[in-house]
């Protein structure tokens, strides 16, 4: 089995390219947004240390995450930003661990796994090969804007907690630029899968 991470900054595309990727056979994509907003809820260990942070409005009354709440409470706040990324970052690094072995048991071919945080929580450490999506800056501004209904200095304020694209560019094993249309990113994936699994 082949483990891929794909990483790339917002609007980049890497949600889209782990899509596209997560229809071929045998490949089983996971996601670390997904991940880290479940173990959030059903982490009783993380639970409690977010609470203790960040206080009891971090949960609602039905026991899901007060997603609205946390953003508040960090957006724009670099050591809130930190605070809650040592909370929830090793717990998912360590599920990332999990869900790499699960997927061996299973026979699956390609294991990708989708995060916009891939070097800052040492998840390159567990895959193979790292590709990066990418695409031109003001694209990407304009995706998350029409996107999120964000302003622009919000997706600027966003952009400025990541790594630059030239970093990642020097570190990825493997890059795709997004900047066409959906039928140029299908062959680019298409490419990619080939270049990996024909090894």
């Amino acid at each position: 089995m082949t483990t891929l991470g794909i990483t790339g900054g917002i609007g980049s595309g890497k949600s889209t390219v782990a899509a596209l990727l997560g229809e071929k056979l045998r490949v089983r994509i996971v996601s670390a947004d997904d991940e880290a907003r479940r173990l959030m809820v059903e982490d009783e260990e993380l639970r409690t240390a977010l609470i203790e942070r960040f206080g009891a409005d971090t949960f609602l009354e039905d026991g899901s995450l007060n997603r609205a709440e946390l953003a508040t409470r960090v957006f724009g706040d670099p050591e809130e930003v930190e605070a809650l990324n040592a909370i929830v970052h090793p717990a998912v690094r360590e599920e990332l661990g999990k869900s790499i072995r699960q997927a061996e048991k299973d026979g699956i071919d390609l294991f990708a796994y989708e995060a916009a945080l891939i070097y800052e929580i040492g998840a390159n450490d567990l895959v193979d090969a790292v590709l990066l999506v990418d695409a031109p800056l003001e694209l990407r501004i304009n995706r998350v804007m029409q996107r999120d209904g964000s302003t622009r200095s919000e997706v600027v304020a966003r952009m400025s907690n990541q790594i630059s694209s030239d970093v990642l560019r020097a570190r990825a094993d493997f890059v795709i630029d997004n900047d066409g249309d959906l039928a140029a990113l299908q062959d680019s994936v298409d490419s990619l899968y080939r270049s990996i699994l024909d090894k």
